[in-house]
């Protein structure tokens, strides 16, 4: 089984049929009106979908190849759409802003969803309401983009955010962010699925924000807030598949899924085979429509190993050039998750690659997690949670870049020994992991406190893009489990499939483990995630603190000339860790890693230990000071550079001792 990814736990035979509805049924046997020609696709913003063309008029345009008869009902008025040679049915017809509608085809007496459709008020299995962009005021003309060296990503899943659940809720917590030092907010997918909660990644109307969370003005709201507060948002999307529950992508056509490919979520989606064309097209504009009507700033792509194209021009390279045109000047993040670390996909267009920013990179967090808790199951079992691994993460990315993996008893990864750091994301925890390697705990619960906060120093410290999962900055003790609010058989199927899953790990097929824990569909298990923020509680404040001060520190990290950090770094042993930020004469930074026992390391045969020239080095930062909840920081003297165990410190040089160090705030 692959490590990650894992948001859907169906078996794949279950997404071929499509559930029941709870649609009313629409008479057929009255008269339809003539159709008005369709307005020309050049005139929209968008080629597929419903779209108030001028007052009144509603320009409709769905791809429904098999199909002779597709009729859209607005406002329960029905009208014929007039099919063309590439199979797209189109029509103008009477409709505004709120116009609800649905789509009937040949025979059937049941309108469904329009896939394109911009609003599901009722959800996936209700009809679909006509949406006017231009209703909403934007603020930020001014806004140029995310600006990638200095990215801070901050995971964050709307509806257990805030005990409300919506966007509006979220919102209220932007100006927080910002100042703890955030700047990029990734929100797990935010297209519409079925139910009252769950994950998103079974999504299946792919342009509708989700109905529980808000209407499409909340969400742009959202955006709007965040960009006035410096803060960049980018949705997390899913286009390797769509979920089974609402999923009406066959009731137009069988065209949209492949069988050339085994899909570990569901059905493929045909991307290269016949007809693929109006598949792409369904995807690269919706990739186009949040950045031109939500003004996002990018995009995280679900496990994009199950994106399975072919074809000349894949269409993860597709995706990135019409993210970046639709953008113009503002520029754009787009990350991916890619379990099997294929660096193609970082690499620039003109040598083959397909031109996103980032990767995920799993291998940073296998290996801290086996330090930090001590698992070596499964996926974990290829790490040795030390020092060395840590070292060549900082300076290689990925620790796999080919060599055999024993889980998967295969060769895992390509080279990336060339690739700047920006181009990984790290993380402590990730929704993926905090759910898939435990009972939904948090490394705040499974490890020592000290180990933790010198691990979250040297995430944040490290190159690459740092990743923090929403919680992580206050300490947050409430789990992340799976859940998905789906109705029996489904829910049943779900479950244990899920369950099926966590058997990877042998000390979860302990049925202990999961004696108190509810079922995926059951509300306790969504409710028991929701984050609960006390800004009395002293352990909050503290890690809070310990977020606030390291994304300072990053953001003052050496520089020469301006240019990215350069690093240079030496494990001594399993435990040890030193990282030298060079900036050229008085300006490094030395950060030391230590996960053993107290030691001096000031006679250390290790070069990087030396201070620069005419100077020596001082504290400048400890992840022990108890402002954090540490035990102290021990004073560095003359030929006595004491380091405690379990901490990280960072050394900066100086002829004397600062008045008034960081430790010291």
């Amino acid at each position: 089984m692959a490590d990650a990814g894992t948001e859907s736990y169906l078996p794949g035979a279950l997404h071929a049929f499509p559930p029941g509805t709870s649609i009313v049924m629409k008479d057929l046997s009255r008269s339809l009106p003539s159709a008005t020609p369709a307005a020309p696709t050049q005139s929209r913003r968008m080629p597929i979908g419903a779209e108030l063309i001028a007052p009144g008029q509603v320009a409709i345009r769905v791809w429904a190849p098999e199909h002779q008869r597709v009729v859209v009902v607005m406002d329960d008025q029905h009208s014929r759409l007039v099919k063309d040679a590439d199979g797209y049915h189109a029509a103008t017809v009477a409709g505004r802003p709120g116009s609800r509608y649905g789509l009937l085809v040949d025979q059937d007496s049941t309108p469904y969803p329009d896939p394109a459709s911009r609003a599901q008020p009722d959800g996936p299995h209700g009809l679909s309401e006509v949406v006017d962009p231009d209703d909403f005021s934007w603020r930020d003309a001014a806004w140029s983009g995310p600006d990638e060296d200095a990215a801070v990503l901050y995971e964050m899943h709307v509806g257990t955010f805030t005990p409300e659940g919506t966007f509006a809720a979220a919102a209220s917590h932007l100006e927080h962010l910002a100042t703890l030092g955030i700047t990029v907010i990734q929100l797990m997918p935010v297209a519409d699925f079925p139910g009252a909660f769950g994950w998103g990644y079974d999504s299946v109307c792919l342009y509708a924000p989700n109905h529980v969370y808000g209407r499409p003005d909340d969400l742009r709201r959202f955006v709007d807030q965040a960009h006035a507060f410096g803060l960049a948002v980018i949705l997390d999307v899913v286009y390797n598949h769509v979920g089974p529950d609402g999923n009406y992508l066959r009731a137009f056509s069988q065209r949209y899924f492949s069988d050339r490919y085994e899909n570990e979520w569901g059905e493929a989606l045909n991307f290269d085979g016949p007809d693929a064309a109006p598949v792409r097209e369904w995807v690269l504009t919706n990739v186009a429509y949040w950045i031109r009507e939500f003004h996002v700033d990018g995009f995280r792509l679900d496990a994009t190993q199950q994106i399975f194209d072919a074809s000349p021009d894949h269409l993860l390279a597709a995706v990135a050039r019409a993210a970046r045109a639709t953008a113009g000047h503002r520029r754009v993040l787009i990350t991916a998750e890619n379990e099997p670390q294929q660096v193609r996909l970082v690499e620039d267009p003109a040598d083959g690659g397909y031109g996103l920013d980032a990767l995920y990179n799993d291998d940073f967090h296998h290996s801290a997690r086996v330090a930090l808790v001590g698992t070596r199951e499964a996926y974990l079992g290829d790490y040795r949670g030390v020092t060395s691994e840590w070292l060549a993460c900082a300076r290689w990315g990925f620790l796999f870049q080919g060599q055999l993996y024993a889980w998967q008893k295969q060769g895992r990864g390509t080279p990336s020994l060339d690739l700047p750091p920006r181009a990984f994301v790290n993380f402590l925890e990730n929704h993926d992991q905090v759910a898939n390697t435990d009972s939904g705990r948090r490394l705040v619960d499974l490890a020592r406190p000290s180990d933790l906060r010198a691990m979250t120093a040297l995430h944040l410290l490290l190159p690459g893009l740092p990743l923090i999962f929403q919680g992580q900055e206050f300490g947050a003790r409430e789990p992340f489990v799976y859940f998905a609010d789906h109705q029996v058989p489904l829910a049943d199927a779900v479950a244990a499939g899920r369950r099926e899953f966590l058997q990877q790990f042998e000390r979860l097929r302990d049925d202990r483990v999961f004696e108190h824990q509810p079922a995926p569909h059951h509300p306790s298990a969504f409710t028991a995630c929701r984050l609960q923020r006390d800004p009395s509680d002293r352990r909050q404040q503290q890690w809070t603190a310990l977020y606030r001060d390291l994304l300072a520190l990053r953001r003052a990290r050496p520089r020469h000339a301006g240019q990215p950090p350069v690093i240079d770094g030496a494990a001594p042993d399993s435990g040890l860790l030193l990282l030298r930020y060079r900036a050229g004469v008085q300006g490094d930074w030395l950060i030391v890693l230590n996960l053993a026992a107290d030691r001096d390391i000031a006679s250390l045969s290790e070069p990087l230990i030396a201070p620069p020239r005419g100077g020596t080095w001082w504290v400048h930062w400890s992840s022990e000071a108890p402002r954090y909840g540490g035990q102290g920081v021990m004073a560095w003297t003359s030929g006595h550079w004491p380091v405690a165990g379990h901490s990280l410190t960072v050394v900066a040089p100086g002829a004397t001792a600062p008045a008034t160090p960081e430790v010291a705030r």
